[in-house]
């Protein structure tokens, strides 16, 4: 199985974490300050990534394997406000050899808020470049060949 992939078609995301806007997100306006959708998508993405990385027997503390942000592109288009509730869509576009890419999404009530590529590598304890492992290559791979 080659560890490179063509983007899979649209569909329903791979994961989807739900949580509600509180006070400490917000500026003094009751408005998303911008950085938090970083923590917000880095929230979502360690989920998805436990849900596969679990399915894999993939755990960081025996490979001493991790994944890290390489490049982050973000569009903010509207605002998240104090106490909305909003989802964060997390779709794999991309399984490389010692790499994943993903579209990360912010929405509120389906209406698209901030949408923001992602490229993660994965590294060693070293922080030196690693290949994905064959189990969690298969892990990923079914979702993303399938758009689930």
């Amino acid at each position: 199985m080659t560890a490179d992939h063509a983007q899979k078609t649209e569909g329903q995301p791979d994961h989807r974490l739900t949580m509600r806007v509180y006070y400490e997100d917000t500026d003094a306006a009751g408005i998303v300050y911008y950085a938090n959708y970083l923590k917000f998508a880095e929230r979502a993405r360690t989920e998805m990534l436990r849900k596969f990385a679990t399915k894999a027997g993939f755990r960081r503390e025996e490979t001493g394997l991790t994944f890290v942000v390489q490049r982050c592109s973000v569009e903010y288009r509207r605002p998240a406000k104090l106490d909305d509730l909003i989802d964060v869509h997390t779709h794999i576009t991309r399984v490389g050899a010692a790499s994943l890419a993903l579209r990360q999404e912010v929405h509120r009530d389906g209406t698209l808020l901030v949408p923001m590529d992602i490229r993660l590598a994965l590294v060693d304890r070293e922080m030196k470049p690693a290949r994905l492992p064959p189990a969690l290559i298969a892990a990923l791979t079914p979702q993303y060949k399938s758009g689930k």
